[in-house]
């Protein structure tokens, strides 16, 4: 199945769509929650699914991180801003680097496994690059529980080229019965030139119940738990998962 627009063709213009800035006070949140998680600041730090590297930019002060994603321009991008990390091409479900880090890290690239067998499978790739005693987090949208249809709007410029992206980002569910929901982007790209074009971007995600969660982390070999995630720009907490790896 090809990869959604903004991990291909348009991956150049992501960092208009979301922010690296933008990402400080979660970034800081993730990295709290793994020292406190393993009792102290991790030495290395495995993100699957980074994208294009935002919480990254942030994390990496802490931390000496390895960074895997899917998509090749998504790698590019992140290395831009990245470039002292080290860059993998892997899929979350299946990659092995035959190395062990203290922590693992998955942001909402864990919204892709839209099936069990999918998150089963992340899960197992984040718990055998676990060295024992290390943790990991994964930090999805929503559960079943926390999930309402919604839509957000916004985007960025940029002064030095003169680039800008701005979108409405529409999210819903066709069928609450199954452990998938679609999200639609409609983007406005203004080129430096000032040229404008419009792009429509199609992405399905999954979604589970907390308990499903649970017992996929805690068949994996965690010690598993729910962590409350507030950040000022919601207005309703999320929550996180985070997993030690006790053996």
């Amino acid at each position: 199945m090809p990869l959604p627009k903004l991990y291909g063709k348009l991956a150049p213009w992501f960092h208009l769509l979301t922010a690296p800035e933008s990402y400080v006070e979660e970034a800081e949140f993730y990295s709290a929650t793994l020292a406190e998680a393993l009792g102290r600041k991790p030495k290395t730090l495995l993100e699957l699914g980074s994208g294009g590297g935002n919480n990254a930019s942030h994390m990496k002060r802490h931390v000496e991180m390895t960074l895997v994603d899917l998509s090749a321009q998504m790698l590019a991008l992140s290395r831009s801003i990245n470039p002292e990390c080290e860059h993998a091409r892997g899929d979350m479900r299946t990659v092995r680097l035959d190395r062990e880090f203290d922590a693992v890290f998955i942001h909402d690239a864990i919204m892709y496994m839209t099936a069990e067998t999918d998150l089963r499978a992340a899960i197992e790739t984040a718990f055998v690059h676990l060295r024992p005693g290390g943790a990991a987090l994964f930090a999805p949208d929503y559960v079943r529980e926390t999930f309402e249809e919604n839509e957000h709007c916004g985007g960025h410029d940029d002064a030095a080229t003169g680039r800008g992206l701005r979108y409405l980002e529409w999210t819903t569910d066709p069928d609450p019965n199954d452990t998938q929901y679609d999200v639609d982007f409609a983007l406005l790209l203004r080129d430096s030139d000032g040229t404008l074009r419009h792009e429509r971007d199609h992405h399905v995600f999954g979604i589970f119940p907390r308990a499903t969660w649970l017992r996929l982390l805690r068949d994996a070999g965690f010690r598993a738990r729910v962590v409350p995630f507030a950040h000022s720009e919601l207005l309703v907490a999320g929550e996180v998962f985070v997993g030690l790896r006790a053996d």
